[in-house]
């Protein structure tokens, strides 16, 4: 008899790099999170962030020269927690995020499981 790993949820992922949105969504799989949607580009990820039905967003900071605002906006307005992953550092988010979790690129399996545990127990909370 196989033991069957209970999904943990859906994330929507959006990273301009499509390297990095593939190892990323490896990842997610490895830690048993299914990818709801998927955008390389800011209009993508807008009209994703109002229609996609997921639990967790990871955004990538800078997609293609575009901040990453006003998907975090609408994703804020669903009540959706969501993570921030920047090569910047914490003065990469942008100001009125500054509060929300955020990986520094590169990241380890490790660290965007502790990030995501923190992020979704602050939805809960």
């Amino acid at each position: 008899m196989t033991a069957t790993r209970l999904p943990r949820g859906s994330v929507f992922l959006v990273e301009d790099e499509v390297m990095i949105r593939m190892m990323v969504a490896d990842m997610l799989e490895e830690l048993g999170f299914s990818i709801a949607a998927e955008a390389g580009e800011i209009n993508e990820a807008m009209r994703l962030a109002q229609s996609a039905h997921f639990d967790l967003a990871i955004l990538d900071v800078n997609v293609n020269g575009k901040v990453i605002s006003p998907v975090a906006e609408l994703i804020k307005a669903r009540n959706r927690p969501f993570i921030f992953a920047t090569g910047y550092g914490s003065s990469g988010v942008p100001e009125e995020y500054r509060d929300r979790p955020a990986l520094q690129k590169p990241f380890q399996l490790e660290a965007l499981a502790k990030m995501i545990d923190t992020a979704l127990k602050g939805a809960t909370v």
